[in-house]
């Protein structure tokens, strides 16, 4: 028996995750995130650790790389960036409030909420989409396979089917290319 080549399993089982993403979840998303865009609204991004980064890459790419001139701009603010204010809520308070504590300054109803866990279970991740829920805004889920407790949360939840925690990073980012690149196509379309 030959041994498992670990990069040509990884990259298969990335392959197979990228064929099994759910199409319509990603183009509820894009609609959600059309509509915020179109009326005004501002787009939050958060998630912990690797997903905490693709928050920041994902509210770069929504608010420069889905710009099309005379169009809607995308208003994307990912609350992974302020490191001073979620330590200080997560010192004062607990950290499974570091940021719907930021959203209550600022999230209003029609506003999108992107929450960012592998798990679906991060309860400041489960916490600021209760809030948002609350306020009345709207909120898409990225998620790994299972899904956790932020499937059943969100008005949309797009999950990665592999197992593998690294996998689901890599389709998250896949996911935000994706989105943001539907989005410029249809603003560039009218």
């Amino acid at each position: 028996m030959s041994p498992v080549d670990p990069i040509d399993d990884y990259l298969r089982g990335v392959v197979q995750a990228v064929e099994g993403l759910p199409r319509e979840a990603l183009w509820q998303a894009v609609d959600l995130l059309l509509a915020a865009g179109r009326a005004g609204r501002r787009i939050y991004l958060i998630g912990n650790g690797g997903s905490a980064a693709t928050a920041s890459h994902m509210a770069n790419d929504l608010s420069k790389q889905a710009t099309v001139s005379g169009q809607p701009l995308l208003r994307a603010i990912a609350l992974t960036d302020n490191v001073p204010l979620i330590t200080a809520w997560s010192n004062d308070e607990s950290y499974a409030e570091c940021f719907a504590r930021q959203m209550v300054n600022h999230l209003e109803p029609g506003d999108v909420l992107i929450a960012i866990s592998c798990s679906g279970d991060s309860p400041n991740i489960l916490r600021a989409v209760e809030l948002a829920q609350s306020i009345g805004a709207r909120s898409i889920g990225l998620t790994g396979d299972q899904g956790g407790g932020l499937r059943g949360l969100v008005d949309c939840c797009i999950t990665v089917p592999s197992a593998h925690i690294g996998q689901q990073e890599d389709l998250h980012l896949v996911v935000n290319h994706a989105l943001t690149t539907a989005i410029r196509a249809r603003l560039i379309a009218g």
